[in-house]
This record gives structure tokens, C-alpha cells and sequence, in this order.
């Protein structure tokens, strides 16, 4: 039996799949529809997609293979399915942002990164759902995604929809976003591969923002090589969006087999200690040791301690900028908001200017002193959460709480403020049968290096086992 034969087809990784389109092996609308029915027969239950492309998605499909009948060149995602979280516009296409306030609003043109998945021969089938504005909770009208591992067990926010969606093999690659741990935490609780790309290597234009100055965009994949592959083609400079990076985009694709000689990971021990339970300590633990048996230096640093302020005052920042993107819409349409999101733009009305500019101060001299940390070390590991994935029940009582959000946030909202990419790993699952995980951070505008580590730690681990099907 052949390697692309030992699994099912929704299982398999998006360069196993791009290997058959472009041979011939499988048609792009074969495909296509063979997704569309697998979403039709799964997500009545995992309720992953917002809305489901299927006409347009056949569309594309059938376009993809008339390129191809005509020797047309083929693109590096050539006849994959791919979702999208809706927060990003789609032309046509209506563009929540899991909010009811916007559940007309249909946008008269592509966001960038939708508009280059396109290009690279992508098929967008569908759009994921998130919480509501992309903060803490769905609206209290959606039945929210759930977890295809347990569907007692949270699935992450805010891109639940593209963690569930990739994770069920109801989708081969997913974007979501990341404001303060919206593509790890889903990835982390569903057992996938998440890139937060350094701030500005991913154009943010035609994506509505949670708040603009800590949103990243990135791929949520299978495996490394997905997340190297997808990022290659949404990454680069964009004349629509000032903050997008002009700087040249590498081939990722080449670094899956870098040298790992004199490579460094930075430890925290602390931070990675403090307040976390045993068996997340211990999963990082084991990876450390699993790079030093591949040649890597694990060396003992200490985090900028700017990063617990940051912690404490993420909600500031967050509601300040949020208040802006609703601008139009809040307080005008507030029946139409939910409480959790409502009672953020509150807060963002009523902050001081001069306590937002504080915290701005503030993680500037947070990424200094983290640029100065990465002249010791080339990544730093840190969990994902201080604690195995909670259920849905936990988190509701998390998301209520101002103190318990903030030290949920402990590992993710620090490279948020100061922009630095990070990768999320899955390491196998827990005595419930949940996924572990856990994240490097490394230097900005560095995700080769970050691809070079998890390719090599994805190597030793083996393949992460898939949900129940």
C-alpha cells in the first residue's frame, strides 16, 4: 500500500493531495465534491462552517482542471480545498465575523490572503465560524463549533471554526486569525499545526479586525510542511495594507530539511512552571529533550517581565482598538451584540487615551528587550496553555472572569504585542485522549526557523493521530 493510500483522502496533507491534482491522479472537482459531501454528512454535528461554498467551489474546481487539460501553469495549492474564517471578505460573499450585526454585509471585493489563495490554485469551499467580532464567546444565537476529538471539550477560539473544520478532515488547511491566541488555541485544542506569521508578513486588508495593532493572519494545518506551503502563498508586501512587511517572501518549502547545528531554544523554566499544570510542564519538558537528542542547545533564559503587565492589560488595548473597528456599528445596533462582546467595546469607550498609550510604551520596550534575547537564542519554547484542553464548561467560566481570561492568555498575548511569529505543535494526546501541545517563538521575519524545528520535532514524534472519523 502506497503512502497516499495508508489513510483516508480527508486526512491526508495538502502535499500529498497537490501531488495527485498535479499528476492527474485526482481531479480538482472530484475533490471538491468529495468534501462537499463529507461536510454535508459531518458538520451537521461539529458545526465548523458558517457557510459552505458549494456552487463556487465547484466552480473553481472545474476552472482548475481546464487549466490543467490546457497545460496551464499549476499553482503550489492546485485543486485543495481550503476554508477561510469569515472574517475575511469574500467578494459575493456575506461576511459575518460571527457577529449578527454583520450578517448582511456582503463585501465587493477578495481580502488579500483570500485573493492569493485563489491565485495559488486553491478552492475555497467554505467559511469558517467564530466567535462573535473574533473575542471571547459566539454569540449567544450560534450554536458554537465543537471539538471533533470530544465535543464536550472546547475547541478553542477564536478560529474554532478552522480548527474543527481542518481537524475533522472536513477541509485540508484553514486561516484563522490571532489577537491574543486565536490560531494556537484552536490548534492546540484540536491537534494541529498553527503559524502565527511575525506581524506584517501577512497582509491584514479585507480582514476585520478584532484590534489592528495585534492581529496576525495564518495557516492552521495537518502538518509543517501544510503550514510552510500555505504560508509561502499569502505571505509578501501589499500596497492596500501599510503595515504588510516589504520584505522578500523565501521559499519556506526549502527549510523543512535545514540543519539544526548550532541552533538554541531558550527555556524560562519559571514561566513555563508557574501556575501550570504538571502534565503541560512535562510536555515541554520532553520536547526539550527531544531537540537536544537531535543536536539542539537548550539554554536557560529569563522572559522580559514587561510580558505580565502586558498580560494584565491586553483587554485595554484589545477593547480601545475593537471600540474603533465598530466604530460604525456600536453603540448604534447594540441590541444586535452579544454580551461579551458588547461589554468589551464598553470598556474600550470608556479608557483613558493615556492608559492605551502607556501600554503601547510599554511593549515597545517588551519586543527591545525580546530582539535582545534572540541575540542568546534563536526560538524560545513555551506552552500553549496553562492547562490540558479544558471543556466547554471550564471556559465559559474563564471567559466571565477578567482575572481567569487573563491568565489564560499567559503564553500567547506577548508575542501578539510584540509581533514575533510563533508555531504551535501538537505532541501527541493526554490520558483523555485530548491533544498535548506546545509553541516556539522565534525571531521576527525567522518562520524558516521555526519550520526547520517543527519539521525536525515532527519527524521524531511521528504523525498526530486524527479524531474519531
Amino acid at each position: 500500500m502506497t503512502e497516499l493510500e495508508s489513510q483516508p483522502l480527508h486526512f491526508q496533507t495538502i502535499s500529498q493531495i497537490v501531488r495527485q491534482t498535479k499528476s492527474g491522479a485526482l481531479s480538482a472537482e472530484r475533490l471538491t465534491q468529495y468534501m462537499l459531501d463529507r461536510i454535508t454528512s459531518r458538520d451537521e454535528t461539529l458545526k465548523s462552517y458558517v457557510r459552505v461554498l458549494n456552487e463556487s467551489a465547484l466552480q473553481q474546481a472545474r476552472a482548475l482542471d481546464d487549466m490543467q487539460r490546457r497545460g496551464d501553469r499549476l499553482g503550489a495549492l492546485h485543486g485543495v480545498p481550503i476554508a477561510i474564517k469569515d472574517l475575511l471578505f469574500t467578494q459575493g460573499v456575506e461576511t459575518a465575523s460571527g457577529t449578527r450585526v454583520m450578517a448582511d454585509f456582503v463585501p465587493d471585493y477578495d481580502a488579500t490572503v483570500v485573493s492569493r489563495l485563489r491565485e495559488a490554485g486553491a478552492v475555497i469551499i467554505g467559511k469558517t465560524q467564530l466567535t462573535e467580532g473574533a473575542f471571547g464567546a459566539h454569540h449567544p444565537s450560534i450554536d458554537p463549533p465543537k471539538n471533533p476529538w470530544n465535543t464536550a471539550y472546547w475547541p478553542g477560539v477564536s478560529s474554532s471554526g478552522s480548527g474543527a473544520a481542518v481537524a475533522a478532515g472536513l477541509a485540508f488547511g484553514a486561516l484563522g486569525s490571532d489577537t491574543g491566541g486565536s490560531i494556537r488555541f484552536p490548534s492546540a485544542s484540536c491537534g494541529l499545526v498553527g503559524l502565527k506569521p511575525t506581524y506584517g508578513r501577512v497582509s491584514r486588508y479585507g480582514a476585520f479586525a478584532l484590534a489592528h495593532s495585534l492581529d496576525h493572519i495564518g495557516p492552521m494545518t495537518r502538518s509543517v510542511e501544510d503550514a510552510a506551503r500555505m504560508l509561502g502563498v499569502i505571505a509578501g508586501a501589499d500596497a492596500n495594507d501599510s503595515s504588510a512587511l516589504d520584505v522578500p517572501v523565501p521559499n519556506y518549502l526549502q527549510f523543512l530539511q535545514g540543519s539544526l547545528r548550532n541552533t538554541r531554544i531558550g527555556v524560562d523554566w519559571s514561566y513555563v512552571r508557574e501556575g501550570v499544570a504538571p502534565e503541560i510542564v512535562a510536555t515541554v519538558e520532553r520536547a526539550c529533550q527531544q531537540f537536544e537528542a537531535s543536536g539542539v542547545q537548550i539554554k536557560e533564559v529569563t522572559m522580559p517581565s514587561e510580558y505580565r503587565l502586558l498580560v494584565d492589560g491586553w483587554g485595554v488595548t484589545c477593547a480601545v482598538e475593537c471600540a474603533q473597528a465598530h466604530a460604525d456599528l456600536y453603540p448604534a445596533h447594540k441590541a444586535l451584540y452579544g454580551p461579551v462582546l458588547a461589554g468589551l467595546l464598553e470598556m474600550g469607550r470608556a479608557v483613558a487615551s493615556s492608559e492605551y498609550q502607556a501600554l503601547q510604551v510599554l511593549r515597545d520596550t517588551f519586543r527591545a528587550k525580546l530582539d535582545r534575547l534572540f541575540e542568546d537564542v534563536d526560538v524560545m519554547i513555551f506552552p500553549n496553555m496553562t492547562g490540558p484542553v479544558p471543556t466547554v464548561a471550564q471556559m465559559d467560566s474563564v471567559v466571565a472572569e477578567d482575572d481567569s481570561r487573563a491568565a489564560f492568555i499567559n503564553f500567547t498575548a506577548p508575542s501578539d504585542y510584540s509581533g514575533h511569529p510563533t508555531l504551535t505543535l501538537p505532541a501527541g494526546l493526554d490520558a483523555q485522549g485530548l491533544p498535548l501541545s506546545f509553541q516556539l517563538m522565534g525571531k521576527s521575519l525567522h518562520e524558516q526557523q521555526l519550520i526547520t524545528l517543527g519539521s525536525a520535532y515532527e519527524h521524531v514524534q511521528g504523525t498526530m493521530p486524527h479524531p474519531p472519523d
